[in-house]
């Protein structure tokens, strides 16, 4: 219940902001907006005010607003406040305020986190690894490490950027271990392991694993602001490399991507942890969600910026037909997709067994 609770609310949020993006800016322009629904399908409830029908529909994957002369099949009369009346820059304007909205709100996520607390891994150790260099020095769980080399650890973050560049070198480790410092020489090795972008690259590595020890690092507005930013923008760059590497075959599809069956299965987990952890899933899914609408498919935000982008190069529209024709293979590829993802998330989250286990009872 609480999985099924967090993922309503999270997508919701996520599709309210959305599409409210694409509502303000037409309405800014003058543009009339017929209907803005959560979700598709049929309408379970809904309201009429100042001309737009806001709905609440049965489907509650996604959502979508209809403006006032969206299609060329409606009859466009050339009146100001129909869609396609509009320039090619307006209409821009108008589609990507949909993904921007999502960004800034990952950005306010990100940001806000800083500020309440951030949860961060301490550097205590939560498991040695069974014939590494660290179990053969004598490292043990439990260990808090507070400096490697003399440089200070507070974090396990700081134990990785230590370690992981090493130059074959021995590191001196100084632990607290039952209330005592213990300094501990450690001979890391080399070890060739697969990123998520499918290459390969050498770590030095000393086979120790964080425990769940966590602490909620606050930091100043001014901080929290420029850690959001960065935050966003390496999230930002670590999708965009992630669906290259899905594009060129460098990473399989069914590790890079999930479908809503594996976000609801996540945002239940990050809901158990604490809200601070759903909120920053939140951020994330927000992000990823504006990235993922700014591909040039056809049926996405992107797509249709795609066509306005030769409209604008060719001084004229692409024909309704070919726009529709396009945009129907686009809309194919798409439910491909999700089968293929759905089918993987019931192979990934073990539905299938479960459904066998349920029907065999």
């Amino acid at each position: 219940m609480l999985s099924l609770i967090s993922f309503i609310i999270v997508l919701s949020i996520l599709v309210i902001v959305h599409e409210f993006g694409h509502f303000i800016v037409a309405k800014k322009m003058g543009v009339a907006v017929e209907k803005f629904s959560i979700g598709f399908g049929p309408e379970i409830a809904g309201v009429t005010k100042a001309g737009t029908r806001y709905s609440i529909s049965l489907i509650p994957l996604g959502g979508y607003v209809k403006l006032s002369g969206e299609t060329g099949a409606e009859g466009v009369k050339g009146e100001k406040w129909e869609y396609l009346s509009r320039t090619v820059g307006e209409r821009v304007k108008i589609i990507f305020a949909g993904p921007l909205l999502n960004y800034i709100l990952a950005f306010l996520i990100f940001s806000f986190v800083f500020m309440v607390g951030n949860p961060t891994l301490t550097a205590k150790i939560g498991k040695v690894m069974p014939g590494y260099p660290a179990e053969t020095a004598g490292l043990k769980a439990g260990d808090k490490i507070i400096s490697i080399n003399n440089k200070d650890v507070i974090y396990w973050e700081d134990v990785t950027n230590i370690v992981r560049p090493g130059k074959n070198q021995e590191m001196r480790l100084l632990v607290n271990r039952d209330g005592g410092q213990v300094s501990i020489l450690v001979m890391p090795k080399y070890q060739e392991m697969s990123t998520m972008f499918g290459s390969k690259k050498s770590v030095s590595i000393i086979g120790i694993a964080p425990s769940d020890e966590v602490v909620y690092v606050k930091y100043g507005f001014m901080k929290s602001l420029y850690l959001g930013v960065e935050k966003l923008w390496t999230l930002t760059y670590i999708t965009c490399r992630a669906l290259w590497a899905s594009i060129t075959g460098a990473v399989p599809i069914k590790e890079s991507m999930t479908g809503p069956i594996g976000i609801f299965y996540i945002t239940g987990q990050a809901a158990k942890l604490g809200f601070i952890y759903l909120l920053q899933l939140m951020g994330v899914l927000s992000a990823s969600l504006a990235i993922f609408n700014l591909l040039p498919i056809p049926v996405l935000d992107g797509g249709h910026i795609l066509f306005l982008m030769i409209e604008k190069i060719r001084r004229k529209p692409v024909s309704f037909k070919m726009q529709e024709n396009v945009t129907q293979i686009g809309m194919s590829l798409l439910i491909v997709l999700m089968l293929f993802v759905f089918y993987n998330d019931f192979i990934r989250f073990g539905i299938f067994e479960k459904i066998t286990h349920l029907w065999h009872k």
